[in-house]
Parts: C-alpha cells; sequence; structure tokens
C-alpha cells in the first residue's frame, strides 16, 4: 500500500518559508516525498488576469489567497519585481535533496507556464523547458529525471520534450493510476503517475469542509487502496504554511490505514511497465478548479 507524495514548490515565499516545517514533518512522519521545484522568477502577481476566468474568484474566497500567500507575494511581477527563487534559493533545494528527498522540475516561471502554455506552440514550449532543465543541472549538479507540470497545464510538445530529455518518469496531470501516454496517436516512452487525490484547496469551502475537518474526507478516499497505490499533490504555500496541521492529521491517518508514504520514484519503482496501460491524454474539467487541466483519457485499444 504505497500513498506517494507530490509536493509543487510554486513559490520563492513557500520555498523559503514552507519547505523547512514540511521537510519536520515528513521526517516526524517517517513519511518520503518528491519535491517538484519551480527555478526562475516568482511572478504570481500576474495572475491576476485569471479573474476573468470562469470559477476563479470562487476558488479565491474558498482558499483565503491572501492569507497563504501573502501581499507581497501577489505583488510579485506587478508592483514588485519577481525575485529568481533557483538563484536566492539553491542552498534550501540542496538542503532537500541532501535530507534523502526526491527532486525535480515543476516549472522555470510558474504563471507563465499555467497561463499560456496549453496553446503555445514547440518553439515557445522548449525554451520554457530547457531554462528549467538547464537551472536544474546548474543548481543540483546533475539532469532532472522527473517533471511535474504547473497548474496540470501541457500540451503535445511538452510531453515528447519529456521523451527526449529520457526522463524517468513524469507527473503532470490527475487521472487514477500510471499510464503509458498516448499522444497524437504515438505511445511516447516517458510513464504519467498523475495525481489520483483532490487538493485541499479543491476541497475547503466546498459542502461544509474545513482545514479542521478536510482530512475526514480524504481519508475516506483512501480507505480501500487501490493495487496501483495513490498520488496526493500538495503545495509549499499550503501544506507547508498555514494549513501544515491539517496535513499532519492526514499523515498520521494514512499511517493508521497502513500505507506507505513514499516519494513518487518509489512508486514508479514499484510498477511493471510492460503491463501498463495506454491512455490517450487531453484537456478537461475537475471540481473545484478554474479552468481546464491536464487529464488522463481513454485507454487505447
Amino acid at each position: 500500500m504505497l500513498l506517494a507524495l507530490k509536493i509543487d514548490v510554486d513559490t520563492y515565499r513557500g520555498t523559503r518559508e514552507g519547505i523547512p516545517p514540511l521537510v519536520a514533518a515528513l521526517q516526524r512522519h517517517q513519511a518520503g516525498a518528491t519535491f517538484l521545484w519551480s527555478l526562475g522568477p516568482d511572478h504570481t502577481g500576474r495572475a491576476i488576469k485569471r479573474v476573468f476566468r470562469p470559477g476563479f474568484l470562487s476558488k479565491v474566497s474558498r482558499t483565503s489567497v491572501v492569507e497563504h500567500y501573502g501581499i507581497r507575494t501577489l505583488l510579485y511581477g506587478t508592483l514588485l519585481p519577481g525575485p529568481d527563487i533557483g538563484r536566492r534559493c539553491a542552498a534550501q533545494m540542496r538542503a532537500v535533496r541532501d535530507a534523502g528527498f526526491e527532486c525535480g522540475i515543476h516549472t522555470y516561471d510558474h504563471i507563465k507556464w499555467q497561463d499560456y502554455v496549453a496553446s503555445k506552440d514547440q518553439a515557445w514550449t522548449l525554451r520554457e523547458l530547457e531554462r528549467a532543465r538547464l537551472r536544474y543541472q546548474e543548481i543540483f549538479g546533475e539532469p532532472p529525471k522527473t517533471h511535474g507540470a504547473a497548474g496540470w497545464q501541457m500540451n503535445s510538445h511538452a510531453y515528447r520534450w519529456e521523451e527526449t530529455v529520457k526522463l524517468d518518469y513524469a507527473s503532470d496531470g490527475r487521472g487514477t493510476h500510471p499510464f503509458w501516454p498516448v499522444v497524437d496517436g504515438q505511445r511516447l516512452n516517458c510513464p504519467q503517475l498523475p495525481t489520483t487525490l483532490p487538493t485541499l484547496d479543491e476541497l475547503i469551502g466546498v459542502d461544509g469542509l474545513t482545514p479542521e475537518n478536510v482530512h475526514e474526507h480524504l481519508l475516506g478516499l483512501t480507505a480501500d487502496a487501490p493495487a496501483h497505490g495513490h498520488v496526493y499533490t500538495l503545495h509549499a504555500e499550503l501544506e507547508g504554511m498555514r494549513l501544515l496541521p491539517t496535513f499532519e492529521r492526514l499523515l498520521a491517518g494514512w499511517r493508521r490505514q497502513g500505507y506507505q508514504l513514499v516519494s513518487t520514484r518509489r512508486l514508479f519503482e514499484q510498477l511493471d511497465l510492460a503491463r501498463l496501460p495506454e491512455h490517450g491524454v487531453e484537456m478537461g474539467e475537475i471540481p473545484g478548479r478554474s479552468g481546464t487541466l491536464a487529464l488522463q483519457g481513454k485507454v487505447r485499444g
């Protein structure tokens, strides 16, 4: 019974302030995890244009964005220059690696990728991915082996890049179980381990769920363990800060349910790749999140 923890680190503040408490909590609960880093400038303030996206305002009102991210972060890239996370926080990132946790690429510029990649061409996509890859190698002294897309936003060029640079696996979308991605009719050789569980910001404020009881809902979803395990995505800005007590209740609950809490790499290493199904990838909506995102599509054959 494996439950993989995938930690998306979106912002400068999350890297500096959210990561140390998360690492300490994981160590207290003897949990592994994979940390996916934003490696370039923090331009969180530019997300203001999402105000016109259907469902965005209701999500903001439910999840207290100002409380979780802070006023300063919400001005980066607009009224304040965006700090370069990779330049300023390289030592903190290496410390996480040295503590025994897997690291990988989340993005170079989180807001830029999340807001534009779905409609961009090959040149734009590869430029952004290569910026992230080169910065990762500069920081860690080795090439990245995994990628988890910012905001679960992808396009066909990004999937092909993962195969081209020979990533071991990726976790770019939402779904129910690991699979080989099929893009434009072609099976690619970088398996996907999709996020299988809803995130806290998708649940809190819906149907009476609060930071104090949302763990009970999630533990209900994991009561019966699937053979392929689960992938849970958390955020340094949420579970590493104001929602840390909620996350610790989840960790304790999953341990009581009998799960081993592991990195996504550990889950990948348990897969029988020869028997992995092939699924298309598509963009679609899920409850609790505005806009469309990458989803596990229909099985091929």
